[in-house]
């Protein structure tokens, strides 16, 4: 049975385990595997791979001496996992408790398990769950050598922008000043501050800030992160023209805040604005949302145009990486 893996030549193959290792994508139930001269990693979420690692299927034999949850079930579970947490996403409840039993009973590294009980709803964007193994919804997940406190109950998160974070956070030149408008538990300023730029991060939810705060501490950043729990727009005005980086990650009304990115702009800014649109027209309506609130002020470039991951039939969640010159 196939199983997703990262293939690269055996050479860089130590290299690539411990970048993917750091990512916390390395499925420990499966050996690493050479063969013809390639080395396959097994993955946790092939969705969350860099871009320029290639992904296959291939039959990696299963851990000796390890129980998968497919050998208790019969069947492979479709589930994914955040730091010592697994997610199920099951409508039926005798099928998510028998999949919770065997996640648990296996000897994958499981401390809970969680069903997905409801859509992402509300201003804060949460959802409810519902507890299905182990006693909390509190969890530690590692990212990129960072690592995030958090509580899935009660702040967004999703580990599946792993790829698009990293990739923004590569950009990051020591000394910079970065402002995240919707930062939630910190999954951009944390590595940005530990790259060595002064960031703030805003949020309405008044737990993700608490998470931030106690993230920058965990990761040894705390004196270049500030966290400020609050409407961006009531804050922007002691941080006009401050910003060298923003980073806007509100998809679906992040149009409304353009006028506020554009007071937090220093003299040369780049924008990440990350937008949902259909498959038509992926692009446009947010260059041209981004072109109306910032000229004449500011020359507008578009460096990056980018799909960051399907949304739903149709749409796409995509990211423009936008440089305002005034």
């Amino acid at each position: 049975m196939g199983v997703p893996c990262v293939r690269v030549a055996r050479e860089d193959g130590e290299a690539t385990r411990q970048r993917l290792a750091e990512a916390g994508l390395v499925e420990d139930g499966y050996d690493i595997t050479v063969e013809d001269g390639s080395l396959y990693v097994p993955v946790t979420d092939p969705t969350a791979v860099p871009e320029d690692l290639s992904v296959v299927e291939f039959d990696a034999p299963v851990r000796e001496g390890q129980t998968m949850p497919a050998d208790i079930l019969g069947f492979d579970p479709s589930y994914e996992r955040i730091g010592d947490i697994v997610i199920v996403d099951e409508d039926d409840p005798a099928r998510a408790r028998e999949i919770a039993a065997a996640l648990v009973e296996s000897d994958l590294p499981v401390e809970g398990v969680l069903n997905r009980a409801s859509k992402i709803k509300g201003e804060q964007r949460v959802r409810d769950w519902e507890v299905l193994a182990g006693d909390t919804t509190e969890v530690v997940h590692r990212e990129y050598g960072c690592a995030f406190e958090l509580d899935l109950a009660e702040v967004y998160f999703s580990p599946r922008l792993a790829t698009e974070r990293h990739r923004v956070v590569e950009q990051i030149s020591e000394g910079e000043q970065a402002f995240d408008m919707f930062a939630g538990v910190g999954p951009f300023v944390v590595p940005f501050a530990k790259r060595g730029a002064t960031c703030v991060g805003t949020d309405i939810n008044e737990t993700a800030i608490e998470y931030l705060r106690r993230n920058a501490e965990r990761n040894g950043v705390a004196d270049r992160v500030t966290g400020i729990c609050g409407d961006v727009r009531d804050v922007a005005a002691d941080y006009e023209g401050w910003a060298d980086r923003v980073v806007m990650n509100l998809p679906h009304s992040a149009d409304e805040f353009l006028d506020t990115a554009v007071r937090l702009a220093g003299d040369d800014c780049v924008v990440h604005y990350y937008d949902i649109q259909p498959d038509e027209d992926l692009y446009g309506p947010g260059e041209r949302a981004i072109r109306a609130a910032a000229e004449p002020e500011y020359e507008v470039s578009v460096e990056t145009r980018r799909t960051v991951r399907s949304y739903a039939p149709g749409e796409q969640n995509v990211v423009l990486d936008v440089r305002l010159r005034r």
